[in-house]
């Protein structure tokens, strides 16, 4: 889980960005932190540049397949 010091630095929203799913290598839409559905693994990534692809980190069964949501949204 992403850690914070002083709530004046974080903003809460609504956005919908917050909701997609994005699939290992895939192009990040926004710089921010990413964090896996499957095991709450937690990345940074810069807009542009390819997400973490399948074999980054493994998975069990349990966990399922690997899909980056975007967390905190870097402005």
């Amino acid at each position: 889980m992403a850690l914070y010091n002083n709530s004046a630095y974080i903003t809460m929203s609504d956005s919908a960005e917050f909701d997609k799913l994005h699939s290992p290598g895939a192009t990040t839409p926004h710089s921010g932190i990413y964090r896996c559905e499957g095991c709450a693994k937690e990345i940074a990534a810069n807009q542009g540049n390819p997400l973490p692809p399948q074999n980054n980190h493994q998975h069990t069964s349990a966990q399922g397949t690997i899909r980056w949501r975007m967390i905190v949204y870097a402005q």
